[in-house]
């Protein structure tokens, strides 16, 4: 239905029939206007998988939803680094919403991981914004191009589950900008979502929902946001306001509470109805384009999702530690030891939870392999341990030739609704690894988990495999790699600590009471790690293969530009070993200076590619104005400092191959209001004024070296030169006052400065 007939579709109804319409019939449905023909749709949640409820719904996965298949998670699929794939991912779900008759799944979650402890990072793709906007704009394109809406979510700065409903995330503007709105902005901007969830918390004390600042201006006005923007469920907390700031939907229903607020403040004039008709026209946009593009021919097959869940699997699991163990050698006898090699933990709990139709755990992929015995080791409903159980493992363990522990963290350790108190796998898996190790040196730990675990027994094991919660088929890809059928290619879309201490925000993570404080700004997982020189347990980008690469030739297209121009960036990549493989090239920008703080490097793009063993091909990436810039709080806008610039190519964030630099001059003159607090060094950048400046110092006693001045020695090794220059570059331009001995005066001073100023806007 195009806009006009909206338009004429919206004056028709009522003001209560308007007001109806911003809130949801239950807890999945929009409400249908039946006078006017105006139709239901259906919401359900997702992101890596179909959860469809019917009317008996909780939002909390503990009723039952339909039977679906339940594809790796955010913490998995982002460590793919493969838009193509994460796209793929997208157009197999979007089909089964149309084969369910759903109109919108609710997802991605793009939400940065400030702290491993957040107990929905295994929904989330990184700490980095640039990979969580690229999987979420892939994962977008996917569902969208089989006419599905989505909802991209959690808007905004929704880093922990502590207090989600009530706390308040205070963060300064260019950290916003920079880290936690630049995670929606890709994929807001070009793969246009149709809807978009706002989180509970507020944002410097201002809620989400309410927040017109985020919902209007930014996202509508400054993005180009055209759909509608609903509530979590339970966000809402003053529906006019909310609706003054642009939440079209409110969801779940409120039962006709709100809906009487919003008719009430319209007959009252506290609200435009303008502003109701405006949320109504948003609305019926998406819920025709949804009524309009059903596919009523489309079909949930069960089994042949399972197999793409199979295949997105492999490209997500982290082969993070091989001393030369895998893949494992043929015939070799094998002790699969833990829980989840028989029942993996593949999902996390809370409103992602998938009904899956099977799954399918490693000891049932391995199948009747020669030699493979299997024990428990461990239970996982209690951190404690068993020791008929422990027993057995090590004695399994100890009587094969290597030993594959499956290993994580429970259910209990993390899922929505809660954040974790610290970053250990249970106790009683950490003892039994250490107790493998001790018997059989050919030990590989397989972990099963939604964010960083620390691992105090790396160093006694040969391998470790990074499963993530890779969906329902996650036993079969575990095994392929296991066994080298397939060769290992997803890196980390974040670091893996060495200790919960030493993540950024653990001083001010949750925060205190009702209030967080992200003290660490920009300086959010790699970059806080980078700039501070810290060890880490395993850097963001790391990930091994079964083959190895080289990287050479790096070229840049020009070595001067302007910010307004781009830059081709060109390096050739090698397959140096002897199986086909895939890598994940990434690239790295930093700026040489340091005039403004930021941090060493920050990742620009990237690209996924196969090789055939020796083959070489040649990845092109080009770079426009924001990989240089930061966000100036003066321009409110991007800025690129006239700056060197160095481009790093690496196979991590801590595995750098090449690097060049580059010159990029700024196009844009940050306006400069001079004060009489001033410092010298400042007003010293501007020529005219620095030739006031230089007068004055070759006028002044102060700036005169000892020896001129005829002081003694012991003087002249009081007051050094790097002294003087201090001295002078930190003083204030009324200092010019002091240390004239009359010859400047305040209004000859001030008249001085009001020259400079007329200088700089007239520039």
């Amino acid at each position: 239905m195009n806009a006009d007939k909206i338009k004429e579709l919206v004056s028709q109804m009522t003001l209560e029939e308007k007001a109806s319409l911003c809130s949801g019939a239950d807890f999945w449905h929009t409400k249908e206007i039946k006078r006017l023909g105006i139709p239901s749709v259906m919401v359900s949640d997702g992101p890596h998988g179909l959860r469809k409820q019917d009317q008996k719904a909780d939002h909390l996965g503990v009723n039952d939803s339909i039977k679906a298949v339940c594809f790796p998670a955010g913490c998995a699929t982002a460590a793919s680094f493969n838009r193509d794939l994460i796209k793929e991912m997208g157009e197999t779900l979007g089909n089964e919403c149309q084969a369910e008759k759903v109109s919108v799944i609710l997802g991605p979650a793009v939400n940065i991981k400030r702290s491993p402890l957040c107990g929905r990072n295994f929904e989330y793709y990184s700490e980095d914004p640039l990979v969580a906007t690229e999987m979420a704009g892939s994962l977008i394109e996917g569902i969208q191009n089989k006419n599905i809406g989505t909802s991209i979510k959690h808007f905004l700065a929704n880093n922990q589950e502590t207090r989600r409903m009530s706390s308040s995330s205070d963060i300064d503007e260019r950290t916003l900008r920079e880290i936690y709105l630049a995670a929606f902005e890709g994929a807001v901007c070009r793969q246009k979502p149709w809807t978009v969830m706002c989180s509970y918390n507020k944002i410097n004390g201002t809620y989400a929902a309410e927040n017109k600042t985020y919902l209007t201006d930014v996202l509508r006005k400054e993005w180009g946001f055209d759909g509608f923007v609903m509530s979590d469920w339970g966000a809402v907390n003053d529906r006019v306001r909310d609706l003054e700031a642009g939440l079209n939907l409110e969801m779940p229903s409120s039962g006709g509470i709100n809906d009487k607020l919003i008719t009430e403040a319209v007959r009252s004039g506290r609200l435009d109805e303008q502003i109701l008709d405006r949320s109504c026209e948003e609305m019926l946009n998406i819920i025709y384009r949804a009524v309009e593009n059903q596919d009523e021919n489309a079909v949930f097959d069960l089994e042949k999702d399972h197999e793409k869940a199979r295949k997105i699997a492999e490209e997500t699991i982290v082969l993070l530690k091989n001393e030369d163990i895998l893949p494992l050698k043929p015939g070799c006898k094998i002790a699969f030891i833990g829980k989840y090699a028989k029942k993996p933990r593949y999902q996390g709990g809370g409103s992602s939870h998938i009904n899956s139709f099977k799954v399918t755990s490693a000891l049932e992929a391995a199948g009747s392999l020669p030699g493979l015995v299997y024990a428990q080791g461990y239970d996982d409903d209690r951190d404690e341990v068993l020791p008929a159980l422990e027993e057995e493992a090590v004695r399994a363990a100890g009587s094969s030739d290597v030993a594959v522990i499956f290993a994580g963290l429970p259910d209990a350790f993390e899922s929505e609704g809660f954040d974790r108190s610290h970053m250990r796998m249970p106790d009683c898996q950490n003892q039994l690894i250490e107790k493998i190790a001790a018997v059989q040196p050919n030990t590989v730990v397989v972990l099963h988990n939604g964010s960083p675990v620390e691992m105090p027994w790396i160093s006694k094991v040969k391998g470790v495999i990074e499963a993530y919660l890779s969906g329902q088929a996650v036993g079969a890809a575990v095994t392929d790699i296991l066994f080298g059928r397939v060769n290992p290619s997803a890196k980390l879309p974040e670091t893996f600590p060495l200790k919960l201490e030493d993540n950024p925000s653990y001083l001010t993570y949750p925060g205190e009471g009702d209030r967080t404080v992200y003290t660490e700004g920009v300086y959010v997982g790699y970059r806080y790690y980078d700039k501070k020189k810290m060890d880490v347990l395993f850097p963001f980008g790391h990930g091994l293969s079964y083959t190895s690469f080289s990287y050479s030739d790096l070229t840049v297209d020009k070595e001067e530009l302007d910010d307004t121009d781009t830059l081709k960036v060109s390096v050739k990549v090698t397959n140096t070993g002897k199986l086909e493989g895939k890598e994940i090239i990434q690239l790295y920008v930093g700026a040489s200076s340091g005039k403004i703080q930021r941090p060493v490097k920050e990742l620009r793009d990237f690209a996924k590619i196969s090789l055939k063993p020796g083959e070489t091909k040649e990845v092109t990436f080009t770079l426009g104005r924001r990989a240089f810039a930061y966000w100036n709080t003066t321009l409110k806008n991007w800025h690129v400092l006239t700056d060197d610039y160095d481009i790093m190519i690496g196979a991590s964030s801590r595995d750098i191959r090449c690097q060049k630099s580059v010159r990029v001059n700024s196009t844009v003159q940050i306006p400069v209001i001079y004060t009489l607090d001033t410092t010298f060094g400042d007003v010293m950048e501007n020529e005219k004024a620095a030739a006031a400046i230089h007068k004055f110092m070759e006028g002044s006693e102060l700036f005169a070296a000892p020896e001129e001045k005829g002081e003694s020695d012991v003087a002249a090794e009081a007051i050094s030169a790097e002294m003087q220059e201090a001295m002078m570059r930190y003083m204030p331009l009324r200092g010019m006052i002091s240390f004239s001995g009359g010859a400047m005066t305040l209004d000859k001073l001030e008249e001085l400065i009001l020259e400079w100023n007329r200088d700089n806007i007239n520039r």
